[in-house]
């Protein structure tokens, strides 16, 4: 289980307000909600403070979103401490989430882990190389099982992993280029690692699918 840290006070800033942008997203997403339901809007907005903020959330964003949505300030606290999604201490530009549930463990997250502590020497939750540019949370699964392991780096998420795939990935984002997401071992969607396996012979004489043609009945 992730334990979830709060910044300490001298990180913390002395006011958080929302841009201009910030607000006219946050006035479309309230529409959305009827009368004394605006609570429900408090992911959304926890989402638009972090991103506002440097992928991080101060305890003066959360005091604003409750007074924005008339909630208690430990509600909104609540909220942001449960999910691993919202952090609440500064982070690198470079936020490492490998994923070590099940399925990523048995397919090798194990030397996504050693890879990211050998290149960079993070092992604990929330460490930072000392340049500030790489940020390490271990975090439960990202959804992307038969493409395991993987590793989200901020909104991307890198698939089909292992030791020697991980460190290229890292060495291009210490020069500060993002590789394109996706699975790193070159495999299609969810395809068996050597080709698809199933319909790739049903092809009529013109080399149509077949079950791409129509059939008529006389």
């Amino acid at each position: 289980m992730t334990i979830k840290e709060i910044a300490d006070e001298n990180l913390q800033p002395k006011s958080f307000e929302w841009t201009d942008e910030s607000q006219l997203t946050i006035d479309k997403i309230l529409r959305q909600y009827p009368a004394g339901r605006q609570a429900s809007a408090v992911i959304p907005l926890l989402n638009i403070a972090q991103r506002q903020n440097c992928n991080w959330v101060p305890i003066k964003a959360i005091e604003l979103i409750a007074d924005t949505l008339g909630m208690p300030r430990i509600r909104v606290l609540e909220v942001a401490t449960f999910y691993t999604m919202f952090n609440l201490i500064p982070v690198g530009k470079w936020f490492l989430q490998p994923c070590t549930t099940t399925p990523c463990w048995l397919r090798g997250s194990d030397e996504v882990m050693s890879c990211i502590k050998d290149k960079l020497g993070l092992f604990e939750h929330y460490a930072s190389t000392s340049d500030g540019q790489f940020t390490l949370l271990e975090v439960e699964c990202l959804g992307v099982c038969a493409n395991a392991p993987v590793l989200q780096i901020n909104d991307n998420v890198y698939e089909d992993l292992n030791y020697d795939l991980t460190g290229k990935l890292i060495q291009s984002l210490k020069i500060g280029k993002m590789p394109k997401c996706g699975s790193m071992s070159g495999r299609q969607g969810s395809m068996p690692k050597n080709g698809p396996t199933s319909l790739v012979s049903l092809k009529n004489s013109d080399g149509v699918p077949t079950w791409c043609t129509k059939k008529t009945t006389s």
